[in-house]
């Protein structure tokens, strides 16, 4: 007897049951498909494009990160369906225009994720966690050069535009150092970061153009990005951790200040930065 091959499909769902079940799937490619209905849908949903749609997907994104930076789990629920939420839209544009559907989206990711995971579905082995993502990233330059790039294809393609500026500079980094384009070890990366300061210390001294500042500040952003990487801190999560202290302490101040009948304004400048440093050894 001739045995079918096994689908990824099938590896799934014998994998797990329950990802056979798209009964809650399928409801909500209903309510999409309601909402896009040119005769009973919502005007706003029919209105909506790729690009309309955009800026709602990476507010989104940003909002499941916060869910998780304050360890909300019943926020996360909801964040996380609202995420799912925008997939299921863009989808169903995507099927109206004869592109692909919902279904060709999980069918995309579950492939690629069996194709990146030898060792899991296949019959790789590792011998360390250094040899897995050297794996994954061979395999990432194996589909790039599939879809038909170019044939010197740069070991910097790939890494979107759109992302967030620290994000992408983490990233590009990466790529740079996976064919040996690195500091050997961390003094070079902290003497850089001195080297890009003192480079902006001159480019206030010498008066020089406010294009010449900007692009010093950017070199030296970028060198905290190497040193961030290096110490294995993830700068975007760093920064925004950064955000949220600051925020913390500056409404604790205002606090402070209104308790004594004042609000933060220049004239009381000494006072914000005294009760900050209070405000800052109470953490401690």
């Amino acid at each position: 007897m001739v045995r079918t091959p096994m689908t990824n499909t099938d590896k799934l769902t014998s994998i797990d049951p329950r990802l056979a079940d798209r009964r809650q799937i399928d409801a909500l490619l209903a309510i999409v498909a309601r909402l896009r209905d040119p005769e009973y849908g919502c005007a706003w949903d029919l209105k909506q494009t790729f690009a309309s749609i955009l800026p709602y997907t990476l507010e989104e994104a940003y909002e499941v990160a916060e869910s998780i930076e304050l360890d909300d789990m019943l926020e996360l629920r909801e964040e996380l369906g609202d995420l799912l939420y925008q997939v299921a839209i863009y989808a169903r544009m995507a099927e109206e225009q004869g592109h692909f559907d919902f279904a060709d989206v999980i069918e995309s990711i579950a492939e690629k994720m069996i194709r990146r995971h030898p060792h899991v579905f296949g019959d790789a082995t590792f011998a360390s966690e250094e040899e897995a993502r050297a794996s994954w990233e061979a395999i990432k330059a194996a589909e790039r050069r599939s879809k038909g790039e170019r044939h010197h294809i740069s070991a910097l393609e790939g890494v979107a535009q759109a992302l967030p500026a620290l994000v992408r500079a983490e990233k590009l980094q990466k790529r740079a150092a996976h064919v040996g384009f690195d500091w050997e070890a961390l003094d070079g990366v902290i003497e850089k970061v001195r080297e890009e300061l003192h480079e902006c210390e001159e480019a206030v001294a010498n008066g020089d153009s406010f294009n010449a500042r900007v692009h010093e500040i950017g070199d030296l952003l970028f060198s905290c990005v190497n040193l961030a990487r290096h110490l294995n801190v993830d700068a975007e999560q760093a920064l925004r951790a950064a955000n949220h202290r600051f925020e913390k302490r500056f409404h604790r101040v205002e606090v402070c200040l209104r308790a004594a009948g004042l609000s933060p304004s220049a004239e009381h400048r000494e006072r914000m930065e005294r009760l900050w440093e209070t405000v800052k050894s109470e953490e401690r």
